[in-house]
């Protein structure tokens, strides 16, 4: 069973708990100077009337999505993050729109730090070293996660600008997008230098890869499948590159070993996945960001 989330930090381990009763923030909070926002990521922003991506990306900003539900975007997502994570800083960020969480995939629901929810106030100048400090941590990676007790996708409004202070702030940014944002061409996709497309190597998946190509190709410059195996009808990548007319990054075949590996609550990475077909395609990827 789950932990209870630790999306509002705990009184006595944060100074800002004050701003938060009944784990939501209130916005009657005084004390605040006009023009900073009140919450739990109170001290965080400093609203300037900036806009939704008024910060311009300085770090490498990678987004992930599957062609279809169940291809493992979430997963390869982590795993690149926590990849990149080893040779300096990086950022894992949850976009999806109605799922339980990222924190839950990598281990950290029980863990301390700000979620989504928590950032629903952010606007224009956002500190990206105190969002990085009071956000969760795996293995060295910053997580930002959705929050399954609070249920929702994240705060348009404050998508922007959160993730122009994290990629001002980190090396790496990896994106868990949702599909749904892709199709709609959601200004996420702006900030993206590369787009992996993680695709099975079956026809519902090829059937969503070309459902979302469009979008894809005319919003991101660089865009690459990660294929991902079995193929039940014996599908192979060059096939499937070839029908989606899209190139590949990394090609590889089931891990099986990974499935466990998050049940166990280390997320796709640890001793059990050091040598399996999952490390050596991210350890391929990340070396070419």
């Amino acid at each position: 069973m789950f932990a209870p989330s630790s999306g509002v930090l705990a009184e006595e381990s944060h100074a800002h708990a004050g701003l938060v009763r009944d784990g939501r923030p209130h916005p009657e909070v005084t004390g605040a100077p006009p023009g900073v926002l009140r919450g739990p990521g109170a001290h965080v922003v400093r609203s300037t009337g900036g806009g939704a991506g008024s910060l311009r990306p300085a770090g490498v900003v990678v987004g992930v999505v599957g062609a279809r539900g169940g291809a493992g975007a979430s997963t390869f997502a982590a795993a690149l993050a926590h990849r990149l994570a080893r040779r300096g800083s990086a950022a894992l960020v949850d976009l999806e729109r109605a799922g339980g969480g990222v924190d839950v995939l990598v281990g950290l629901e029980g863990a301390d730090g700000l979620r989504w929810p928590d950032l629903a106030g952010a606007r224009g100048e956002v500190a990206g070293a105190e969002l990085v400090a009071l956000l969760p941590s795996w293995s060295g990676c910053t997580v930002l996660s959705a929050d399954r007790a609070r249920p929702g996708p994240p705060p348009s409004a404050a998508v922007g600008d959160v993730l122009g202070a994290l990629a001002a702030e980190v090396d790496h940014v990896v994106l868990d997008l949702d599909r749904a944002d892709v199709a709609e061409r959601s200004e996420v996709l702006a900030l993206c230098g590369l787009v992996l497309l993680v695709v099975p190597r079956d026809l519902r998946a090829v059937a969503g890869a070309l459902a979302l190509r469009p979008a894809l190709v005319e919003s991101v410059e660089d865009v690459r499948l990660v294929v991902r195996g079995p193929a039940p009808g014996g599908l192979s990548a060059l096939e499937l590159a070839h029908v989606v007319d899209l190139p590949i990054g990394v090609s590889m075949p089931a891990d099986r070993a990974v499935a466990a590996a998050c049940e166990r609550g280390g997320g796709p990475a640890g001793p059990a996945l050091r040598r399996g077909p999952l490390r050596r395609a991210v350890a391929r990827l990340a070396a070419e960001l």
